[in-house]
């Protein structure tokens, strides 16, 4: 295979996906020899680092002091117990993901994934037998893409960590706007109620993973998080690939 793979990128060089640099000189690869971005866009994915909350991730715009829980999160506490994510939505990753979403390039899974569970395993500390869950598309969105972003993040992970993957319990159930370009209140109104679990027993008493590609508002996360507790679930943690800063 890896002869075959040398003969193929003679033919057809690969190219970082971002930038369109040719790889031929420096792969960068997981384990399982996937090519990931050229250094100089793997450079540019910043890493969330303290201080931040605890519970929803937002780093904070001091870089001094300690984690300690944000405005948002005193004033109510959202449904699930804590998010991580691993980098900021900005730069290069940013234009990764808008190409893995809406390029139809979901290939970049193959790239985004192994960067994510990687990120999952050293957040993840605990000894925790994990029930691995995508946020759903609703039928409608799933078609018009052809693909769920979230469930071959979550395919990943799944296969990293060694955790259940359920993919069909917890469904979209109100074909909603895209979040883009909604401003706060209208992201909360939007998602509202917009999710349920058809299969309560698959969740109950459970400790799921709920994985995402971006956190932005974290209203989808909560209302999410919201139906996984309605059904018995008994703690949430939320895994993105990339936040958004102070929202």
């Amino acid at each position: 295979m890896n002869l075959l793979r040398n003969f193929i990128d003679i033919i057809y060089p690969p190219r970082c996906p971002i930038c369109g640099q040719f790889l031929l000189n420096e792969k960068t690869a997981t384990e399982d020899g996937a090519i990931l971005f050229c250094r100089a866009c793997l450079a540019d994915f910043q890493k969330v680092t303290s201080p931040l909350c605890p519970v929803c991730g937002m780093p904070f715009v001091s870089r001094a002091g300690q984690d300690h829980l944000c405005e948002k999160c005193l004033r109510k506490r959202p449904f699930y117990e804590a998010t991580g994510a691993a980098y900021l939505y900005d730069g290069a990753l940013m234009e990764a993901i808008h190409q893995f979403k809406y390029g139809s390039k979901s290939f970049l899974a193959d790239s985004l994934g192994p960067l994510l569970a990687q990120f999952a395993q050293t957040w993840l500390t605990e000894s925790t037998k994990y029930l691995t869950i995508p946020v759903p598309l609703h039928a409608k969105r799933l078609r018009e893409r052809g693909f769920n972003q979230s469930l071959l993040l979550a395919r990943h992970v799944s296969g990293q960590m060694d955790t259940e993957l359920d993919f069909l319990s917890l469904t979209r159930i109100r074909y909603t706007s895209p979040q883009t370009g909604l401003g706060k209140d209208e992201r909360r109104k939007n998602v509202r109620r917009a999710f349920e679990i058809i299969n309560p027993g698959a969740v109950k008493g459970k400790t799921v993973l709920l994985v995402d590609d971006v956190f932005t508002t974290g209203n989808t996360l909560n209302e999410c998080a919201r139906a996984l507790k309605k059904s018995g679930c008994n703690k949430v943690f939320c895994l993105v690939l990339a936040r958004a800063g102070n929202f």
